[in-house]
């Protein structure tokens, strides 16, 4: 990919672990016992409200997204079922690959500028600050203070403008959710499909999203030859 100056990722599937190794804390689906497709539309297809900010207390979130599937769950498990989920995401970030990390910084040594672009609630990203991403990106943009969320246009234009890069000059990198491949595409972003971690949940998605990529990959270091930088020379600067 010639001429690129700047990398954009997405963050959940794409930077952090498979979901099987984030946490000892199982997935909020089988916390709650309710089925993994149905948790899976609320969070992606009902509930810009959270991912845009309009709500930021935890409990009304968590609770609002759980009567979205099954209302009658007590209270009592909607709370313990949000404090151990709040502890999950923890964990994730406490567990973000090395080699992630390791990408990044051989980017950032090869002078490219690089954004964090995530679809995220207050709750999602409340450990992030600790994680060993933090401090890695030029830009780091979450929906939930932006006030929009991918794939609309208004994100990624923000996030280019925060970068001062055109979009001719950047990549867009994720696991597809949210239509985010085609979001980035519309605003002119060429696009890297990561499928290595969705690969474990959902390996039905990943056909109809490496046909809208521009490249696919399944681990983010994979993306380091694609930019024309050698895998031997990012861990140098790690």
């Amino acid at each position: 990919m010639k001429d690129v100056r700047g990398v954009i990722f997405d963050l959940f599937h794409t930077l952090t672990a498979r979901d099987t190794e984030w946490s000892k804390h199982p997935p909020t689906y089988d916390m709650l016992g309710v089925d993994a497709r149905a948790w899976d539309r609320v969070l992606i297809e009902s509930s810009r409200w959270r991912l845009v900010g309009e709500e930021r207390d935890p409990y009304t979130i968590f609770r609002r997204l759980v009567d979205q599937v099954d209302a009658s769950i007590a209270d009592d498990k909607v709370r313990s079922v949000l404090a151990r989920r709040t502890q999950r995401f923890r964990d994730c970030f406490d567990n973000i690959p090395a080699a992630n990390v390791e990408a990044l910084r051989g980017l950032r040594a090869a002078g490219f500028k690089l954004a964090l672009l995530s679809n995220a609630d207050v709750m999602d990203i409340e450990a992030y600050g600790g994680s060993a991403l933090s401090g890695l990106f030029d830009v780091e943009i979450f929906s939930c203070d932006a006030g929009c969320a991918k794939p609309e246009p208004e994100i990624f234009h923000a996030c280019l403008e925060a970068l001062g890069l055109p979009a001719a000059q950047c990549v867009f990198a994720g696991d597809g959710g949210s239509d985010e491949l085609q979001g980035a595409k519309a605003v002119g972003l060429r696009t890297v499909f990561v499928s290595g971690v969705i690969e474990e949940q959902w390996p039905e998605r990943i056909a109809a999203r490496r046909a809208v990529a521009d490249h696919h990959v399944r681990w983010v270091p994979e993306m380091l030859p694609l930019l024309g930088v050698a895998w031997q020379d990012a861990l140098t600067h790690t």
